[in-house]
């Protein structure tokens, strides 16, 4: 008896050293079980009787949830009209907009997928997305008609839905928009039967009477999200039910103070994990009024601080550089902030610090919390709650998620203190990537303990209290404003050009933007460095990727420094670049 106990005491003491961070949780928060349902009827649930709350805020328009929920079956009704059944993929490509929130709720209530999908995409991005995951129908921003119309003739979408940002803006609004923005967006003839407006579409629904319902499981993929993972070739990354609400409980524990009938500004873009998991369906299934901005304009993110006084925030190291260099808000009062959280980039400190000066100046009683995480496993799997929220930090792994270590070579799990690469096991972890099973089986992979672990391609540590830090990256993504761009897809675009011999994109410190692309160029012979070359260059760019790709400076050499490897040395080339900006 006394050598079991002493296993179990071993056990159970490698178990604490293992995961230092669960002392940061309470033994209710530990013990979180992690919903069946699917997503709908979690946030349906979750709200319960009482229907009087403010759903969404968009441009001063409030939306309450009998309202939400009315147009999400009407919208449901109108899918199943048109013959959208489970299973069946459904792209919605819209910004942040009242529309964009039914149709994805829409499409979870009668079992279809959701494949969210950047409305600035190229397209050529477009149109590979929706051969890849045969998509027949189609949400589309109507200001991009005319960009997507033709490529649009080679894909299996048989309908689309056009959607005017202006259709829930109150009256003033929507006049003003159609008079500087919709009067020169351009539109399908009368007689063009693929396309159809939202009013049309919705008055499908109405009139629909048949059964609609779905037998939605946890482990039914419930949504696509986009990502180049840690290698850059695009990819679609698979969200099941389970893991996106798993997501939303996560969140819920990290915001605790937050009450029904607080205000969150979403203004990250729904088609990403973090925008339509942590500042959407999170909010939503808190009772918390969620604040709609489709797009940055600062005047607007003033007033919305100055006069809806949001007791949330999130965004991405760019947003707050923005907000600290507008001297409008220096007459703003924070003191109603609860959470303001910094994600998709590294935070540095000396920005930290910037950032938790000017909130206090403004009567914050809170600092900036940071998250981290992949697209891969929704949004964040680790957060910084108060104790761990030390400059330099990513904070602890949400509940539920456990991190460690490894050898990025060996898959060796390596001691407290050590660097090595980050890997996460938890609920949220996608179920593949679409299509790609080779790709999918190279950024999970089962470990010695039988566990699936999420490999991010980062390297960090943990310190001995269980907070994480990160270091530096794996892979050569850049991040700007928020979004992943990746050098290789770039590359591949400047040497289609029959001038470019061989390119090199790297990332520069921005201002605003954190990083932008630059294009360093060795031409092929015969051709010179000339200001047309270059703007033909940047047109193509503009033409084949999504404006954050576009390289933002090009310079032309007749070699490229390498590696003992002879491999081109970009990080040689990085130095060399932010050199050259001091001097």
């Amino acid at each position: 008896m006394r050598l079991i106990k002493n296993l179990l005491t071993k056990l159970f003491k490698q178990k604490k050293d293992n995961e230092p961070w669960l002392k940061f949780y309470s033994r209710e928060e530990r013990s979180i079980e992690f919903t069946d349902k699917s997503i709908y009827h979690y946030m349906i649930d979750e709200v319960g009787e009482d229907k009087d709350f403010i759903a969404l805020n968009y441009f001063g328009n409030r939306i309450s949830y009998n309202e939400f929920f009315d147009n999400i079956n009407v919208c449901a009704r109108a899918l199943r009209s048109f013959g959208v059944k489970e299973g069946d993929i459904v792209t919605i490509c819209l910004p942040n907009m009242p529309e964009a929130i039914y149709a994805f709720y829409a499409c979870n209530k009668i079992g279809a997928i959701s494949d969210m999908v950047h409305p600035l995409s190229s397209p050529q991005q477009i149109s590979f997305y929706l051969k890849e995951n045969k998509s027949r129908f189609l949400f589309l921003v109507d200001f991009d008609y005319e960009k997507y119309k033709d490529v649009l003739e080679d894909t299996l979408v048989y309908k689309t839905i056009l959607v005017t940002p202006k259709l829930s803006m109150p009256l003033g609004l929507s006049v003003g928009y159609t008079l500087t923005r919709s009067i020169r967006t351009k539109r399908p003839g009368f007689r063009d039967r693929d396309f159809m407006s939202w009013k049309d579409f919705m008055s499908k629904g109405l009139t629909y009477n048949k059964d609609f319902s779905a037998d939605v499981k946890k482990d039914d993929i419930a949504l696509i999200l986009h990502s180049g993972g840690t290698t850059g070739t695009p990819k679609g990354i698979m969200i099941s039910n389970y893991s996106f609400n798993a997501l939303s409980q996560q969140s819920a524990v990290n915001v605790i103070d937050v009450r029904p009938k607080d205000k969150i500004v979403t203004i990250l873009p729904i088609f990403h994990g973090f925008g339509l998991g942590v500042c959407v369906h999170t909010p939503l299934c808190l009772r918390v009024e969620t604040i709609l901005m489709p797009e940055y304009d600062a005047n607007r993110f003033y007033k919305i601080w100055k006069y809806d006084k949001p007791n949330v925030i999130l965004g991405v190291p760019t947003l707050w550089e923005g907000m600290m260099s507008n001297k409008k808000f220096d007459d703003v009062d924070m003191s109603q902030l609860k959470y303001i959280v910094s994600g998709g980039d590294y935070l540095s400190i000396p920005a930290e610090v910037r950032i938790n000066e000017f909130l206090h100046k403004h009567g914050a009683h809170v600092n900036i919390a940071k998250g981290y995480g992949m697209t891969e496993s929704v949004a964040a799997t680790c957060y910084t709650f108060p104790g761990t929220n030390e400059p330099g930090s990513i904070g602890i792994p949400m509940v539920g998620n456990s991190y460690k270590i490894c050898n990025p070579d060996t898959l060796e799990e390596l001691e407290i203190g050590e660097e090595g690469e980050i890997c996460v096991h938890g609920p949220t972890l996608m179920a593949g990537y679409l299509n790609n099973e080779e790709e999918t089986n190279q950024i999970l992979k089962k470990h010695k303990d039988g566990k699936i672990w999420l490999h991010t391609g980062d390297i960090g540590y943990i310190s001995s209290n269980g907070v994480v830090y990160y270091t530096q990256r794996l892979k050569r993504m850049i991040i700007v404003s928020g979004f992943n761009v990746y050098p290789s897809m770039i590359e591949e675009v400047l040497e289609s050009h029959p001038a470019v011999k061989k390119s090199c994109v790297i990332g520069i410190p921005h201002p605003y933007k954190m990083h932008v692309p630059k294009a360093f160029l060795i031409l092929k012979d015969g051709y010179k460095e000339t200001n047309k070359l270059k703007k033909e260059l940047k047109d193509m760019c503009l033409d084949k990727l999504s404006v954050f790709s576009v390289p933002k400076e090009f310079e032309v050499r007749k070699d490229f420094p390498k590696t003992l490897f002879s491999k081109v040395d970009y990080k040689k080339l990085e130095e060399e670049s932010i050199k050259s900006k001091k001097k």
